[in-house]
């Protein structure tokens, strides 16, 4: 499908949105401007880093920018709606604020991770479907995580970055098996050019730059502090990493610019779910991550955000089980709700362990959705 035949799935998408905002949107009085020097530098993340990283393909330079800004717009529209329905007012309105606009761009994020996977096999027709269906089961995900089973993932590296990992995995997979298990002749999705490496390397600078804003921007007070400074220190700490394992991989000791363009980032995804919390600064800049795995997988969304997005999860785990009230002063109850002690309820408060097992949960459950939901939308 070229995209003449994409014109009326575009028109008609977009005149429902349309539709939707004019009867079920209104502003919020309150929306909180402080934060907008943020918003903008997830905004740019989102628009200019996704766009730019996926330009290492030499035959989709074009379709790595466009789609990413056309899909992203989509998205964005689409991921307010879908997130303001499980805060619906008594009169049915969704009320729309500065955090509307980030949070409808950190859930973009999971999309463009998915349509990393599946670059240069898809219409944008089909991008579109998946988006639309994706952002759906991310929006219910999120809000089971973080509202029903209360566990902290201030950077999103579970509820993004694992589920836009496996999402876009699992609809490759489909994708694959359709074509009989054909690989693509001479790997030529994965082809690039000294022009085409060097644009992605726009992307991996943007990325790399803002990540702090992006796993920080939804806290406040001590907690955001602590996220800038966790996040600064493991991408550092993970770019130099990578410069040196890159060099041992290869025989001449030469540098893997895909090493460079992804591997440089795993930091900031592995510190995602535990940005907020003490780690430490020597904690920061520990974690290693290197896999290979022969899977459709374009853009290598599996290294870059699946594995580290699962390690997050595991520390935030980790740290939650070690958590204590000393620790984190008047934070503590903000960040592990289900800790505190309600008065005339018949339920104990969680356990430091209780927690530490409820993170874990929400990774299961992540990757329960997230697959069988990218295997259903793959059909």
């Amino acid at each position: 499908m070229g995209m003449k035949e994409s014109v009326l799935p575009l028109v008609v998408s977009q005149g429902l949105l349309v539709i939707l905002f004019c009867v079920f949107t209104t502003y919020k009085d309150n929306s909180d401007l402080s934060k907008y020097g943020m918003f903008q530098d997830v905004h740019v993340m989102i628009f200019i880093g996704f766009g730019f990283l996926m330009t290492f393909l030499k035959r989709y330079g074009y379709s790595s920018l466009g789609f990413t800004l056309l899909l992203g717009s989509f998205i964005i529209q689409w991921a307010m709606l879908c997130q303001g329905f499980f805060d619906i007012t008594e009169d049915y309105k969704i009320e729309l604020g500065l955090e509307s606009l980030y949070r409808a761009d950190i859930a973009a994020a999971s999309v463009l991770i998915s349509m990393g996977a599946i670059l240069g096999r898809t219409t944008i027709t089909q991008l579109l479907l998946m988006g639309a269906i994706e952002i759906a089961l991310y929006c219910t995900n999120s809000y089971l995580g973080s509202k029903i089973l209360k566990v902290t993932d201030a950077g999103g590296s579970i509820f993004v970055h694992v589920f836009g990992a496996y999402f876009g995995l699992a609809v490759s997979y489909v994708i694959n098996r359709r074509k009989n298990g054909k690989k693509e002749s001479g790997n030529s999705l994965l082809e690039s050019t000294y022009t085409s490496d060097l644009f992605a390397m726009i992307g991996t600078a943007f990325l790399w730059l803002y990540w702090p804003s992006f796993n920080a921007v939804e806290l406040a007070g001590a907690q955001q502090r602590r996220a800038v400074l966790n996040t600064y220190l493991a991408l550092a700490a993970c770019c130099v990493t990578t410069f040196a394992c890159s060099q041992l991989a290869d025989r001449d000791r030469k540098l893997d610019m895909a090493h460079c363009q992804n591997a440089t980032l795993a930091g900031g995804v592995a510190m995602g779910a535990a940005a907020n919390l003490a780690v430490g600064p020597g904690g920061a800049v520990g974690p290693l991550i290197e896999s290979h795995l022969k899977t459709p997988d374009t853009c290598g969304v599996h290294n870059l955000h699946g594995l580290p997005g699962v390690l997050a999860a595991i520390v935030s785990a980790l740290m939650a089980g070690l958590a204590s009230e000393d620790t984190y002063g008047l934070d503590f109850y903000q960040i592990f709700p289900a800790r505190k002690p309600e008065v005339g309820s018949v339920l104990e408060p969680r356990t430091a362990i209780g927690q530490a097992g409820y993170q874990l949960l929400a990774l299961v459950v992540t990757l329960v959705i997230a697959i069988v939901g990218g295997l259903i939308t793959g059909e």
